[in-house]
């Protein structure tokens, strides 16, 4: 039998494709600092304190004296993102991640019109990285919400929140949709899943709870609005310029059940589900039913009218863009409600990074194939690094030789997973690929970057860059698109 040309591209071999784009990612409370420059407003990162893998980083009221906040100085990347781009484009990147903080546009959110210094700093920004041929991939709104909103209206609490984020996501679009092809519109929405811990509520939602509030509810109804306000960017966006690719960003990790008990693996599926139904809504347009039948049951009568239904099946994603750094294992009890704070075990199989995090290259395969069957949509890895307690050497090298080998590892899983499993997969943007703060310790020495930076947890040093042993590999990698990983 002749097999004809189409059927040979169908079964033939599939690799990386050559536009795939390599790169990094950042967000901008981590690594841009000037927290008063250019008419930049107080952000909630702006509000939350150093700490550490015993000690969670406190959220103070008002900015406290006595006090250390990471935010405020970053990396200084601020004045420092000339230099850093050049380090960026010497190791070969053709994308690079980063957040437009909302309080440089709008410093206290509910402004009427932008502030346009803090536009013009995204306009040099881009057109640096444009200058070396790394197109720009951007978050709208990545854990830097205007503290202002949390203040006066409760965050995400409130339904205004989608025409001030709208209002917002309009004036990016249409300043920067010439210099910016790939959006994303809210970093990591489902880590509110886990509303337990009072920093991922705040850094999805703004809320801070009291005391005797239904916190599940609560998050629920906040992470509504939030989906509802994608929807209408997506929308926004497609009509100021049809090409812009708008996405959905996820934090993916993967829930393996405790044993093959047809309890823990009903409990684990629900338990992904649970996490995971933000992709379900911004990807189908709807919620699940049985998330519908959950509200049912709890009796959370939410604000949900049959035009956000609308605008929600409107405004569907071009593509999933996802972080992925670990996977959790949860073993079912006496409930198949998910608790996160609860209900998760430590899996004997995986080793552990010295933060407690999971360490699981093949998790991210598991990853890449689950979504795939799932939502069926282009996916984007914006975020997959480790890290490590770094140390300089007296003529400033750094051996990350224990980076190199979780790169290779998860890189060769994401490859199996494109060209085995016929993934559909736009690009690798690994986590800080040059150092900067920790999101949630508020750390400097928890280092993750390719990069260097001398500076301790307290902002004090020389702020030089010096590039790791990493920096030569990745270098390496993406010059041979993924083909020489030794």
């Amino acid at each position: 039998m002749q097999v004809s040309n189409e059927s040979k591209e169908f079964f033939m071999t599939r690799t990386l494709d050559k536009n795939f784009l390599w790169g990094g990612a950042v967000a901008a409370h981590q690594l841009e600092g000037a927290y008063q420059e250019g008419g930049k407003g107080i952000s909630i990162a702006d509000i939350m304190t150093l700490g550490d893998r015993e000690h969670p980083r406190e959220i103070t009221k008002t900015i406290e004296k006595d006090k250390y906040y990471p935010n405020h100085v970053g990396i200084d990347f601020y004045h420092h993102y000339k230099e850093d781009i050049k380090l960026m484009a010497e190791m070969g990147f053709k994308a690079f991640r980063t957040s437009i903080a909302w309080t440089r546009i709008f410093p206290n959110g509910d402004e009427d019109a932008p502030n346009e210094a803090g536009l013009k700093f995204y306009d040099n920004l881009f057109d640096e990285l444009l200058k070396y041929g790394i197109q720009p991939v951007v978050t709208l709104s990545h854990f830097e919400m205007p503290y202002h909103l949390v203040t006066e209206y409760g965050g995400w609490s409130n339904r205004n929140l989608i025409d001030f984020f709208t209002r917002f996501a309009h004036v990016c679009f249409e300043r920067y949709h010439n210099k910016v092809k790939y959006w994303m519109t809210f970093n990591e929405i489902n880590n509110q899943a886990n509303y337990e811990d009072i920093s991922n509520v705040l850094k999805n939602s703004g809320l801070l709870f009291k005391k005797g509030d239904d916190k599940e509810k609560m998050m629920y109804q906040a992470a509504h609005y939030e989906l509802v306000a994608s929807a209408e960017a997506v929308q926004i966006g497609h009509a100021i310029d049809p090409s812009l690719q708008i996405g959905c960003m996820l934090a993916f990790c993967p829930i393996y059940p405790a044993s093959s008990k047809p309890e823990d693996i009903l409990f684990a599926q629900r338990a992904m589900d649970t996490r995971l139904y933000f992709g379900d809504v911004h990807v189908n347009g709807e919620y699940p039913n049985w998330l519908k039948v959950y509200f049912d049951r709890k009796e959370y009568h939410l604000d949900i009218t049959k035009k956000d239904l609308q605008i929600l099946k409107n405004g569907t994603v071009d593509y999933i863009a996802f972080s992925y750094y670990m996977s959790f294992t949860a073993k079912y009890t006496d409930h198949m409600d998910y608790r996160e704070y609860q209900d998760l075990v430590s899996n004997p199989y995986i080793k552990t990074n010295d933060w407690g995090w999971a360490i699981d290259p093949v998790g991210l395969r598991y990853a890449m194939n689950w979504m795939t069957t799932r939502w069926h949509k282009p996916l984007f890895i914006v975020e997959n690094g480790l890290g490590a307690y770094d140390k300089m050497t007296a003529d400033h090298q750094i051996h990350d030789d224990y980076r190199v080998q979780y790169f290779r590892d998860h890189i060769k899983q994401m490859e199996k997973a494109v060209i085995d499993d016929g993934v559909d997969l736009i690009g690798y943007l690994p986590w800080g690929c040059i150092d900067l703060v920790s999101a949630s310790t508020g750390e400097m020495k928890k280092r993750y970057g390719f990069i260097y930076v001398d500076e301790d947890d307290y902002g004090k040093g020389s702020f030089k860059r010096y590039p790791k042993d990493s920096f030569y590999w990745y270098k390496k990698v993406i010059a041979s698109n993924g083909a020489d990983l030794d």
